[in-house]
């Protein structure tokens, strides 16, 4: 059977930020004290986790809150150059017209994310925003409960390593994305339980069966 539920992290899944990102990032460095990164470690980076990252470049962990909220900020006043992937709304729309009901769990603001999302906004029936760095478990537990649905038929969606092992806190199945933040090579060393190479993949592989976590075997 399908998913019945899919959950979707929004930068770099299904909003194209990661330039945006590259932009701004040495910006906040200098606001917040911590190291700057070169051009070089670009590549690098993607393949570390979130706690790597923030080891290499030297960010406490008290930091992080302000820096969230700074980062929300100026994701607000670059709405506009932040657009969604080629074929995301056809993909969110597919779902939701073939009964997955969506949800969306993310360290922005929920308006932030309404304006990135535009019109497929209404497709999304939960929101669970501005997620700190290591809390999306939490989020993803709560939106299971609130929509009364079986661990074995949610899937989360996300570019991070951070989303695969939440997905795995919560006992949920997990998808990754290879056109986001995190370098695919990442992403697949953690074998989640579908690697998507193309936005096209994602509703054909949700509506083809859930995992059951019991038998990891898709349905």
């Amino acid at each position: 059977m399908p998913y019945a539920l899919a959950i979707f992290d929004l930068d770099g899944t299904l909003a194209d930020s990661f330039p945006w990102f590259l932009r701004t990032i040495n910006d906040v460095a200098d606001r917040f004290d911590f190291r700057r990164v070169t051009h070089e470690e670009i590549e690098e980076l993607r393949h570390a986790s979130s706690r790597e990252i923030l080891s290499r470049l030297e960010v406490p962990l008290w930091k992080l809150p302000a820096i969230a909220r700074h980062a929300r900020r100026l994701k607000a006043e670059a709405a506009g150059e932040i657009p969604l992937f080629a074929g995301v709304d056809a993909m969110l729309r597919t779902l939701a017209g073939n009964g997955v009901q969506l949800a969306l769990v993310t360290s922005d603001s929920e308006a932030n994310a309404r304006e990135k999302l535009g019109e497929a906004a209404a497709l999304f029936s939960h929101y669970a925003c501005s997620a700190s760095l290591f809390g999306k478990s939490a989020k993803f537990r709560r939106v299971i409960r609130r929509v009364g649905v079986a661990p074995g038929e949610v899937i989360a969606i996300g570019d991070e390593v951070r989303d695969i092992e939440a997905a795995r806190a919560a006992g949920i199945a997990c998808g990754a994305v290879c056109w986001g933040y995190a370098a695919p090579a990442a992403l697949r060393a953690l074998g989640p339980d579908h690697a998507f190479e193309r936005i096209e993949d994602i509703a054909p592989a949700l509506l083809r069966g859930a995992v059951n976590l019991r038998d990891p075997t898709p349905a």
